[in-house]
């Protein structure tokens, strides 16, 4: 350790914020490599580089000034890449409890079953009960998920329209499938 780095450490200690950034400046980069080649992640290494600092500016009133500012810092950053991968490593064991959310998981073959009647009664409806207008910008919105504006360009009509037309298809389609609801 070199007789400035003593003097910046014992500056420190009595919470000079300028001595601080010196130390900060002279070996963030030679921490941040030491503990990227540890952890193989840049953006896990800058925060644990961080990190480090942090650390020694809450703990300055302990600070030794004729010990090496490197081994403290690589020390604590050490603890910190362990923390990280354990923490990975519960992460990775709890992540196989955690229920997937596939089809297979959670429908079963009985609410698929369900599912598939209810789309069929409601294309029953749409076909037999909506009136020709509601039915295409139903359709449209629902089936081929346009826009309000689009369907309103593409129809040429005007946005309200559109918008009373979807409003009227799913009053008729709430009150035609009110036992299945």
């Amino acid at each position: 350790m070199t007789d400035k780095d003593e003097i910046l450490l014992h500056k420190v200690k009595n919470s000079d914020k300028i001595a601080f950034k010196t130390l900060f400046f002279n070996y963030h980069d030679t921490l941040f490599r030491f503990v990227q080649y540890k952890i193989q992640d840049g953006d896990i290494a800058e925060d644990i580089t961080q990190e480090t600092f942090l650390r020694v500016w809450k703990m300055r009133s302990k600070l030794k000034s004729n010990k090496s500012f490197f081994s403290l810092i690589a020390k604590i950053s050490t603890n910190l890449c362990y923390d990280h991968f354990r923490h990975n490593e519960v992460r990775q064991r709890h992540e196989s409890l955690i229920p997937r959310n596939n089809d297979s998981q959670t429908n079963s073959p009985e609410e698929k079953v369900l599912s598939t009647f209810l789309e069929n009664e409601i294309q029953k409806v749409v076909e037999t009960e909506l009136p020709e207008k509601c039915r295409q910008v139903f359709i449209l919105s629902r089936v081929e998920k346009l826009s309000n504006n689009e369907i309103s360009e593409s129809l040429g009509i005007s946005v309200r329209t559109v918008e009373n037309q979807i409003y009227r298809a799913i009053k008729i389609l709430k009150k035609k499938l009110k036992n299945y609801l």
